[in-house]
Order: structure tokens, then sequence, then C-alpha cells
């Protein structure tokens, strides 16, 4: 399988540095956090720094000064006791890494700045996504912890997020490439569930699979936490405890994708187990119609706004026919059936930004999601795909994939 070396890096800091126009720019890696007591979680990297750096360890800095046409990277302090407990990153492997041949030390790189600070009144930093405060969890120190250093250097701090997110939101060939190679290995993996469906006793055993099936390819395992929901579990939209029973005539939602070499890819299917009942034949038949509808709509050009109205329309009379609404004006029943976003970028991140754009542009990879949850029948169906807008419509690269209940 392809890899990423390290003039996909440069190529990348390239563009940025044209972004840039003579800037300075300064972004923080994510540091690690902690799991419980003295261990910390398995350490996932910021999204615009792995861009910039393919640096897949904590607490690296990246400083690029656009005017100069250079660019170096900062290491963290390791002692050799915690070199002993934690795996690190030697310097000579970060420079194969990420094409960068200069590395400061902490103490190098402030007495750069400071310089710095007197022929460059404005820095620009990787700060926080602007709709953080929905998160409803704690965020990774780190980016801001440099912004505020960065506060106390120079005169103005910018945020080059929006930026970077359009540079990201326009794949390049070889991140289609892999983005395709981790939409393949989730698609063989799901088909591999599928046919062992009668088999499985428990949730966490479809789980299990999906894991070993993962790892077992080479990739670095699961993009997020995989979503096996069945029965009443699949009407909450991100349920995550992947504990319950299976039982017969219930349906099971699963919601699962693969990181491989820094790629995403996201794909959720639901199926039966054994014989399904009418009710949920019907159900899955109006989500599986409804996303067919609006994959057809995507195309180049296609005005966002215009996109998630015709959408609405769709997946709402696709309720009515199953009499969950009694009028197309009733929003809150409609939420109250399809409560999350029909779409999302995807790419580094799973949640990938597509720099609010107006309207779709060739080289953007989107998810589409509909789904329709009623709660009071035990019944939640979600089918999503990963879907290229090309310079001429889309391409459903998923689409090998059935979408069919059985």
């Amino acid at each position: 399988m392809k890899s990423l070396d390290a003039s996909f890096f440069e190529a990348n800091r390239a563009r940025a540095m044209e972004k840039l126009q003579g800037g300075l720019l300064v972004v923080a890696g994510y540091t690690g956090m902690q799991r419980g007591n003295d261990a910390e979680f398995r350490f996932e990297q910021e999204a615009s720094f792995w861009y910039l750096t393919g640096i897949e360890f904590p607490d690296w800095w990246l400083i690029m000064d656009a005017k100069r046409g250079k660019s170096w990277l900062v290491g963290p302090e390791i002692d050799e006791m915690h070199r002993l407990f934690q795996e690190s990153l030697l310097d000579d492997d970060a420079k194969k890494t990420s094409g960068i041949t200069d590395i400061l030390s902490r103490d190098q790189a402030m007495s750069m700045l400071r310089t710095a600070s007197k022929s460059h009144q404005l820095v620009y930093t990787v700060d926080l996504p602007s709709y953080h405060s929905h998160f409803g969890f704690t965020l990774n120190p780190a980016v801001h912890e440099m912004r505020e250093m960065l506060k106390r250097t120079f005169s103005t701090v910018r945020d080059f997020r929006p930026e970077l997110t359009k540079l990201r939101a326009i794949k390049q060939p070889i991140e289609l490439e892999m983005m395709q190679t981790a939409i393949d290995l989730t698609i063989t993996t799901f088909q591999s569930v599928k046919k062992k469906m009668l088999s499985y006793k428990y949730e966490y055993e479809i789980e299990a699979d999906l894991s070993y099936a993962f790892r077992a390819t080479g990739a670095s395992g699961h993009a997020f936490d995989p979503i096996i929901a069945s029965g009443g579990n699949a009407t909450v939209a991100h349920y995550f405890t992947n504990n319950s029973p299976l039982k017969k005539s219930t349906l099971v939602m699963m919601d699962i994708g693969v990181r491989y070499n820094g790629y995403c890819s996201d794909i959720t299917r639901t199926l039966a187990i054994g014989k399904p009942t009418k009710r949920q034949i019907a159900v899955h038949g109006a989500v599986q119609s409804a996303q067919r509808q609006i994959i057809e709509l995507l195309k180049p050009g296609l005005l966002i706004e215009d996109y998630q109205k015709q959408s609405d329309v769709i997946v709402k009379q696709e309720m009515l026919k199953l009499k969950l609404m009694e009028t197309m004006d009733d929003d809150k029943a409609y939420r109250r059936h399809f409560p999350y976003a029909l779409s999302h970028g995807l790419g580094v991140d799973v949640h990938d930004a597509l720099g609010r754009p107006k309207a779709f542009e060739p080289g953007m990879v989107l998810t589409v999601e509909p789904g329709i949850h009623i709660a009071g029948e035990k019944i939640g169906v979600r089918i999503e795909d990963d879907i290229l807008i090309t310079e001429t419509g889309h391409r459903n690269m998923s689409a090998k994939l059935s979408t069919d209940l059985l």
C-alpha cells in the first residue's frame, strides 16, 4: 500500500507559505491527555499540525517564516526517565518525516520568536475551532497555551485556521488515494461482519471483529469510537457503549471508520438481525430512498444552503409517508426523528471542515448520512456514504458497499 513521504508535507507547507504572504506562523501540536491516574490516552495529533509536518508525537511545535521561506520544528523537552517509559520521536526521524532539517530546543525557539517580534508585529497560529463552545468536553490545552504565549510576545495574534481549512478542504490526488484505501478497508470489514451477523450475540463481538480487522491490515485502527447500536440503542445518534445483547428481529446500526496514513473513512449501515418487521423495512427503505436522492443533488457549484433546503424536503417527504410528521412544516417532529447534521467534511479529521464555502467545489469530500430514529418504536436507521465532488458531478467512494437491510 502506498504511503506518504516528506515531499507531501513539504508541498503542503509551500502552499501555506503562499497564503502567509510573508507572514509568520507558529503552530502547536497537541499535548498528551490524562486517561486515568498516571496513564494517558493514546495520542492523536492536531490535524492541521499533522498536515504541515506529518509528526504524530505530542508537544512539538512548527515555526514557518514566509518572508525567509523557511520552517523549523521545535522539539519537546524530555528527560531521560521519561524516555525510558514513553515512546518519543528522535530528531532524525522528525527530519525524515517532515522534510524540515532544523530542529530547535524550546529555549532556542523562544529566543527566535522574541527576535522575530521586532520585524513581525503580527503572528499567525492555529487557534481553537470557532464553534468549540458547543463541544461539551475539555479541549486539548496546547492550542490555547500557544496563543497565550504568542500574545505575550507579539502585538497581534491572528488565527490561520481558516486558510488552512480551505487548503485541506480540496483534496489532492494522493489524499484521495489514502482515503479510498481507508474506505475500501472499511467496506471489506463491513462485508465480513454482515456475513456473520447471525453468529453474534453481543454488540461488543462486532466491535471486536472490526478492531481486529482494521489493525490486521496495518491501518492505525478506528478513526473514531465505533457505534454498534442495536434495537433502541440506535435511537441515540452517538451511542458508544456497545455492550447490549443482539436480539432477533431487531436492527443494528453500525457507524464505523478506519484511519489509514492519516486519513479517515466514515461509513454507516443498518442491518437486520434475522427477519425484519414490515415497519423496520419501511423505515429503512425511507432512509435508503432519501439518501439516494440527496446524493444525486451533489455537484460543483451547488449552493450549500440550497443543498440543505432540498435535502430537508426529501427527508421530510419520507417521514410523511411513515406518518412521523403531519405536515412539511412540523420541524419539531422532524428534528426529533433526525437530530443531527446531514453531512460533514471528511479527511484528516473525521469531521473535517470544508472552509465555510458558499458552494461545493471539485475535490471536496463529504458524508451524506440521513437517518430516522423513532425512540417509541426502538427503531433507528442511518445510512452514510463518503462522496467526492468531481469536476462534473460526484463520485460515491463507498458505493461498493450495499445499503440493503439484508
